[in-house]
This record gives C-alpha cells, sequence and structure tokens, in this order.
C-alpha cells in the first residue's frame, strides 16, 4: 500500500488538491445563494450547469488529450477553471454565474479524465484495485477537507474562492514536476446506449437515478440547511458527515455485494434509501438526530453508483468495457443535471422538505422499475426454457431412439433403419423435414436478443426462491 502512494504521489495529490477545491466551490456558491435569498431553481440550475459541464467536458477532453497530451491538457483546464471559479468574485450576474459553472465543469471532466487514465494505464492486474481504492479514498477526503475550510470561513466573503483558486493553481505543480512515464493518448471510446440499455437496464436505471439523487444533495442541501436556520459551520459538518459516510460504506458494501446478489441489494438498498429520506422529509429533525440520518443517507445514496457499476461490468465482456464506462459516466452525469432542476422547482413551489421528498419519490420509481425489469427477464427466461425442452423431441422421433431402447426388437428396428420405405406412408420424407440450419433462419428474432444478459442474475434469483420454498414445504 505504502508503495503505490509513493509511485503515485503526484497523481493522489493533484487529485486532493483538486477535489478540495470542487467542494468548497460547491458549497461557497449554495450558501451564498441562499444569504441572498436566490430563488431554489437557480440554486439548482448551478449544480445542473456544473454535471452539464461534466457530460460536454468527456467529449472535448478526449480529442483536447489526443491533441496535446496529458499534461499539457491538465495545465490548460486547470488554467481555465482557476479563472471561471475566480470570475464568481468579479461578477454577481447569475446567468454568468451558470456559465462559469459550466465552464468548471469542463475543466474539471478534463483533469478526471487525465488523472483517472493515467492511473488506469500505468497501473498493472496486480495494484489496479489497490490504486483506484487509494484514489476514491483522497478523492472522498478532498470533499472532507473542503467542507472544513469552508467551516473556517463562515463570513463568506472572497476567502473561499481565494482557496479555490489556489488550490486548482497548485494542483498543476505535482503532474509538471513528476518524474512517470507520459500515458499514451486516449483512445475514443464508442458510446453504445442502445444496446447498453438493451444488456443492462437494471444497473443504467440505477446509475440515473443515482445521478438525480446525488446531483440534488451536492447542489441543493447547502441551502436547504442554511433555511432551516443553521450555522456555515453546521452547514459544513452536516455536508462533511454526510461524505465521511459514503467514505466508509464503500469497502463494506462492496463486500456485500460479493455475497448477495447485487440486482436484490439494489432493491434493497432502494427501499431503506426510500424511508430515510421520507423521514427526513417529514420528521422536525435537528442537531445530532439530523446528523445521524444524513450519515445513513450518505451510506445507502453514495453506494447506489457503485453497486450499479459492479452489476453492469459482469454482465458485459471486456472488449465492451470501455465503451460501457461511457455510457455510465453519460447516465450519471445526465441524471445529475436533471436532478436539481426538478428538485428545485418542487422546493420553490411547496417547501424546502421537498428535496427529500423529491429523492423519496425517486427510490419508490427506482424500486417499481427494478422489480418490474427483473420479472420480465424471469418470464423471459421461463419461455426461452420452455422452448430449448420441446426442442429436444428430435432424438425421440429417430429410428436410432428405438434402437436404444432394449423393449424394441433389433432386428425390425434394422430393416427400418435400412430399408427406409417400409415405413408408413404418412411420414415425411427426407426433403420435406426442415434442417437445423433452416429452422434458425425461419425465426424472426435474433437469439442474442431474446434475452438480456441480466436475466442469468434473475434467473439465479429465482432458482433460489425455488428451492427455499421447496426446503420450507418439506415434512419435519
Amino acid at each position: 500500500m505504502s508503495n503505490i502512494l509513493r509511485s503515485f504521489s503526484s497523481l493522489y495529490f493533484a487529485t486532493l488538491l483538486m477535489v478540495l477545491a470542487s467542494g468548497v466551490l460547491t458549497t461557497y456558491l449554495g450558501l451564498r445563494l441562499a444569504a441572498d435569498s436566490a430563488a431554489q431553481i437557480w440554486i439548482g440550475g448551478m449544480m445542473s450547469a456544473y454535471y452539464l459541464g461534466l457530460v460536454a467536458g468527456s467529449k472535448i477532453g478526449h480529442r483536447l488529450i489526443a491533441r496535446v497530451g496529458h499534461i499539457r491538457a491538465f495545465v490548460a483546464s486547470a488554467g481555465i477553471t482557476t479563472a471561471s471559479a475566480l470570475g464568481h468574485a468579479l461578477i454577481d450576474d447569475l446567468a454568468v454565474w451558470l456559465v462559469l459553472r459550466l465552464m468548471v465543469g469542463m475543466g474539471m471532466m478534463c483533469m478526471y479524465m487525465v488523472l483517472e487514465s493515467w492511473l488506469n494505464e500505468q497501473a498493472d492486474s496486480k495494484n489496479r484495485g489497490t490504486v483506484f481504492a487509494s484514489y476514491m479514498i483522497v478523492s472522498y477526503l478532498g470533499l472532507v477537507l473542503g467542507q472544513l475550510a469552508i467551516s473556517l470561513n463562515p463570513e463568506l466573503t472572497l476567502k473561499p474562492l481565494l482557496i479555490v483558486a489556489m488550490c486548482f493553481a497548485l494542483c498543476i505543480v505535482p503532474l509538471a514536476l513528476t518524474r512517470r512515464i507520459h500515458p499514451a493518448p486516449l483512445q475514443p471510446a464508442p458510446l453504445k446506449i442502445k444496446l447498453f440499455w438493451q444488456k443492462v437496464p437494471q444497473a443504467l436505471t440505477t446509475v440515473g437515478m443515482a445521478g438525480v439523487i446525488v446531483g440534488s444533495f451536492y447542489g441543493l442541501a447547502p441551502a436547504y440547511i442554511a433555511h432551516s436556520g443553521a450555522s456555515t459551520q453546521q452547514v459544513a459538518a452536516y455536508m462533511a458527515t454526510t461524505v465521511i459516510a459514503g467514505l466508509l460504506a464503500q469497502w463494506p458494501m462492496g463486500r456485500l455485494s460479493d455475497k448477495i446478489r447485487r440486482s436484490r441489494l439494489i432493491r434493497i438498498n432502494t427501499v431503506i434509501l426510500g424511508a430515510i429520506v421520507l423521514c427526513i422529509a417529514i420528521l422536525p429533525l435537528s442537531g445530532i438526530p439530523q446528523l445521524v440520518f444524513t450519515f445513513a443517507f450518505g451510506i445507502l445514496a453514495f453506494t447506489l453508483y457503485p453497486l450499479a457499476t459492479a452489476l453492469a461490468n459482469q454482465n458485459v465482456e471486456q472488449e465492451h468495457r470501455v465503451a460501457l464506462s461511457a455510457t455510465i459516466l453519460l447516465t450519471f452525469g445526465l441524471g445529475a443535471c436533471i436532478g436539481p432542476l426538478i428538485a428545485s422547482a418542487f422546493m420553490q413551489l411547496i417547501g424546502d422538505s421537498m428535496l427529500y421528498g423529491f429523492m423519496a419519490l425517486c427510490t419508490l420509481l427506482l424500486f417499481l422499475r427494478l422489480t418490474q425489469v427483473n420479472y420480465q427477464q424471469k418470464q423471459q427466461n421461463k419461455e426461452v426454457a420452455q422452448d430449448y425442452v420441446m426442442a429436444s423431441g428430435d432424438l425421440m422421433s429417430s429410428p436410432l431412439a428405438a434402437a436404444l431402447d432394449p423393449r424394441v426388437d433389433e432386428q425390425m428396428v434394422q430393416e427400418q433403419m435400412v430399408n427406409p420405405q417400409h415405413q408408413e406412408t404418412d411420414l415425411p420424407t427426407a426433403d420435406q423435414v426442415p434442417t437445423a440450419d433452416q429452422e434458425l433462419s425461419s425465426m424472426d428474432i435474433e437469439p442474442e436478443a431474446a434475452v438480456t444478459t441480466e436475466t442469468v442474475e434473475a434467473v439465479d434469483e429465482a432458482e433460489s426462491d425455488k428451492n427455499q420454498t421447496s426446503d420450507h414445504n418439506k415434512p419435519a
């Protein structure tokens, strides 16, 4: 572990500074808009613009890195992001702030792509899991430190923006001075959205809803807590508690997903998360109980995405995983764009509590959709299994089957096989019997399209339920 940290120390340090700056900027803007009594739709629009920039930056980042290389692309993106962050201090027009947030999102995505592609290329199969686990820990640590930095500057002056600019500028230094081998240019990953929605519908539905929930939380939770009368330090503690919960839950939830079917675990996660956000929306929470509930929220909300990603990758072949990653990021980004806009509209029309009320509605829709897809996959598998059993009758209708039956006269069988003209006249001749290739060509659907790959997991789940039922019905 220590060797890996030393080997990738420059990339990890750049990640820490970059995520710290992003966390400070996101919370600062939410608190600043809430203090200025801005409409909730503007607060949600700021976060939506950021995630829209992430989506757009994924395409721009590929071209930029391919043209100038990783280090130059990172430096250029960091410079644009720094200037955009400082622009919030110069201009108070909210429409301009939306554009600045879009620019920050695009720059952040380019920097993420540089760091993650660099780690992915220079990590080998023996330490890849540890390398990316360390990367995620550093990312969550940066988010927590960002909330602590906000708590040290509760006046919401220009100091937080100066901290943001300093961190974005300093994150260039580790990569500019690194002695590691420069990675190869990125190869574009083609999007196959329709294909993957057919192959892994449960996983991508969960990814999209996770984007809606997480995007709504990051964008609107600071304003939600601030409107309840909390101080800046209390808002920072609320956000930090949620992020720490997400960090601590990653490893245990990953181990649990290796023992419980991931599709079932996602449904369980969704039900419990829905109950928690409904309680937060209804109950008048404050102080320690409020922190306890948001800690539980962080455990469940921040593990939906990794669970769905693992479910998708286990059902997709190795050569398709790069395209799958691009589709997952696009789906999450689109969900995170839409979520804050809808949630802020509900909050403006009904009240601040609708932030978590909207999340409860999202969990309900997600559970219903997952249950429907799981049921459809089980039914499709039953139909395929019945067709397969019926097709096994070919051997039973041939004379060879009679030859294998000890109750049949061997002499008669030999005569039938040598002289087929003595058989019954109503039997079809050889040229009338369709071959296997003809039968397959006459089918209207492709065998691959009949059942999605997630059906395998749904079938295993159905067989497990059947075995449990049969064991329950056995006499004692």
